[in-house]
């Protein structure tokens, strides 16, 4: 009880100066891992759970579904498509690219692994984590449609990541045999999860639009329909064989296209309670995964996940915008803020549950060694790197020089909330 005590006294405390740590090299998910390592497992003891059991599974699981759902609910699908520059080539370009660079790396730093073993690995560690940089896309300072790529493109990689893993989980486990194999499992992870997205989005918004335009819904209650529905498309996905997390982004997208202009507040709860959930993913990645995987990590981890940060993901980044016309200072900021959290936490529980007990400490330790490094590595440049890029754009604006950052945008999604940004003049 004591640590419960404990860890709920640090959440209240850092409320209290979430304001001004925000402007700081400190950010929440550093504080909550630190926390997790020093109380160790025993914090869990009120629940007596180990890592694969399912309480801890629903709990990573129920956040990523619930941050897909209301990232997803915010977008504006016609302004997005109008304005995918930059996240499209991040997306269609640079994240199959980083894929392929993860396996060539985890080839590079570990001999006893096989070619599915890397593939997990490499697809773990590929989506990106905006939450971990906010200071980053929350900076007015930064070009718009920097911030809106990188916040886009945390927004999608995740699931669309999800397919990927589930085809190198199953060749890890031995039980694709045949390319054909492959295309079935990857096109069923998609394809039901398309049909359990749409139909959970447009069932949920017509029934919440008829019954409010009789007055039936209170506040309070419409408010949870948005997390409500987004655990509702991952289980009807599930069962059928596709992908919770694919559904439930689809189904944010169709709910949150046709009731936003009605309800503009229906994420507002869904907003408050994932970022808690985040919170205490982080605290419990420091005290179930971080903390157990201390002895296991190497040299070999250390470096691969120097790698996995930098070169990994920074030279498909950059191939990704050839032709762009960015400068090479865009390109590299870019690239180096792809910070890899909650998405690679969710990803590494599957592989505790699914994988072969061997073949997962070895994994997670490897994910937990590189995650573990971009909370304190984009953590503490997050701010002094955004100030002085913001700095750059600004000079070279007032200097009238023509760049392919200065690019106008209205779709300006933040970490959960959509923002119109004024145009300049």
């Amino acid at each position: 009880m004591f640590s419960l005590a404990l860890f709920a006294a640090a959440l209240f405390a850092y409320a209290l100066v979430s304001k001004r740590v925000s402007t700081t090299m400190v950010t929440g998910p550093m504080l909550f891992a630190a926390l997790g390592m020093v109380v160790g497992p025993e914090a869990l003891d009120i629940i007596t759970v180990e890592l694969d059991t399912e309480f801890a599974q629903l709990l990573l699981e129920g956040t990523l579904v619930l941050v897909l759902f209301a990232d997803a609910a915010v977008i504006d699908v016609r302004a997005a498509r109008r304005e995918a520059f930059l996240p499209g080539r991040l997306l269609g370009i640079g994240l199959p690219l980083t894929m392929v660079a993860g396996v060539l790396a985890a080839f590079v730093f570990f001999d006893q692994i096989g070619m599915w073993e890397a593939m997990v690995i490499a697809v773990i560690l590929a989506p990106t984590d905006a939450a971990l940089g906010q200071a980053v896309v929350s900076n007015p300072s930064v070009p718009a449609m920097v911030r809106q790529g990188l916040s886009v493109e945390s927004g999608l990689n995740d699931g669309i990541a999800v397919p990927f893993l589930t085809i190198a989980i199953a060749g890890a486990a031995n039980e694709m045999a045949t390319g054909g194999e492959i295309v079935h499992v990857f096109a069923a992870e998609i394809g039901w999860a398309v049909v359990a997205g749409l139909l959970v989005g447009w069932a949920g918004a017509a029934l919440l639009k008829a019954a409010g335009s009789k007055g039936w819904v209170a506040r309070d209650w419409r408010l949870l329909v948005a997390p409500v529905l987004a655990m509702l498309a991952f289980a009807l996905a599930d069962p059928i064989g596709g992908s919770g997390f694919i559904a439930a982004f689809v189904g944010g997208i169709t709910f949150g296209h046709l009731v936003r202009d009605v309800y503009p507040d229906i994420c507002d709860f869904s907003e408050g309670f994932s970022h808690l959930l985040t919170v205490v993913v982080f605290f419990v990645f420091g005290a179930l995964l971080l903390g157990p995987s201390l002895p296991l990590i190497s040299w070999q981890m250390v470096a691969f996940g120097a790698a996995s940060l930098t070169v990994v993901r920074m030279v498909p980044v950059a191939i990704a915008l050839i032709g762009t016309g960015m400068r090479f200072r865009s390109i590299s900021f870019v690239g180096w803020f792809g910070p890899r959290g909650l998405a690679s936490l969710v990803f590494a529980g599957t592989v505790v549950v699914e994988a072969e007990p061997d073949k997962a400490a070895f994994i997670v330790a490897t994910v937990s060694t590189v995650v573990a490094m971009s909370i304190v590595a984009h953590g503490l440049t997050a701010v002094p790197w955004s100030r002085r890029y913001g700095e750059w754009y600004r000079h070279h604006s007032e200097r009238g020089t023509e760049m392919s950052e200065s690019m106008e945008v209205e779709h300006m999604p933040n970490r959960r909330r959509l923002q119109v940004e004024p145009k300049r003049r």
